[in-house]
């Protein structure tokens, strides 16, 4: 197999007498979609948040493509290549899709205190936007004000800014989140598209999407991953079903 692009290494996050992030050694590969999966307050959201660097562990390591970048700030890492997409929707409502997109290609191009005007105008920042746009198929909708956008077209929308810096790898927490079975479909669809071209890990709760679209999942249980394994795997093991307290159409 070949060597991890982002991983832990014994990683712990407490917060007073709580462990959030317990002992996790993750290794996310090139290429792959990676799932982390677990009951409410497994500790998900809080494992990505020290991947992106919005926490810092209490102990152990981040490490990208071998590099130790366990204390290295969130722009930091994103100018590396780690993106990351968050449970909340934040997209300018006000502009268009275009103009979302074309503003996150600004930002990563290092001109972000240019007016916003210049987004709307300039080749440079609209055609990669576009082109952007059209390989994930939002393309026609590139001229919607982004307010009229459905949740799950907004929800993609942020996916593709966060594209808009081509980074290595992409955090996306809970990206179907609060979308009806419709949406979630596209976004599965609209999610596929990046498969093998992009190193993804995926939170979420949904169980058909993550089997849908995993390479390999690792189930947390009160911080601790205790199985990592593909799909097929995953759905044999039996302390998974435990975790879950026998529902199994979490994992099937």
């Amino acid at each position: 197999m070949a060597d991890a692009l982002l991983e832990t290494k014994g990683l712990f996050k407490r917060f007073g007498g709580l462990v959030a992030t317990d002992n996790l050694t993750l290794a996310i590969m090139p290429g792959e979609i990676h799932a982390l999966i677990g009951p409410n307050g497994a500790g998900k959201s809080t494992a990505v948040a020290q991947l992106s660097g919005q926490l810092a562990p209490t102990a152990g390591q981040v490490l990208f493509e071998g590099r130790d970048i366990t204390r290295m700030p969130m722009p930091t890492r994103a100018r590396l290549g780690i993106a990351r997409s968050f449970q909340i929707t934040s997209v300018l409502k006000d502009f268009t899709t275009l103009d979302n997109v074309a503003l996150s290609v600004q930002a990563h191009q290092g001109h972000s205190f240019r007016f916003w005007k210049s987004a709307r105008k300039d080749p440079s920042l609209r055609d990669p936007a576009s082109l952007l746009l059209n390989d994930l198929g939002l393309g026609p909708r590139a001229d919607i004000i982004t307010a009229e956008l459905s949740h799950g077209e907004q929800r993609q929308l942020e996916i593709a800014m966060a594209l808009a810096g081509d980074p290595r790898v992409l955090l996306l927490d809970e990206p179907m989140a609060g979308m009806g079975p419709e949406e979630s479909t596209q976004m599965v669809a609209f999610l596929k598209k990046l498969k093998g071209s992009r190193t993804i890990l995926l939170v979420e709760h949904d169980m058909d999407a993550v089997f849908a679209l995993a390479d390999r999942i690792t189930v947390l249980v009160y911080g601790r991953a205790i199985a990592t394994g593909t799909p097929d795997e995953i759905r044999a093991n039996a302390e998974v079903r435990n975790a879950y307290l026998g529902a199994d159409d979490m994992v099937s």
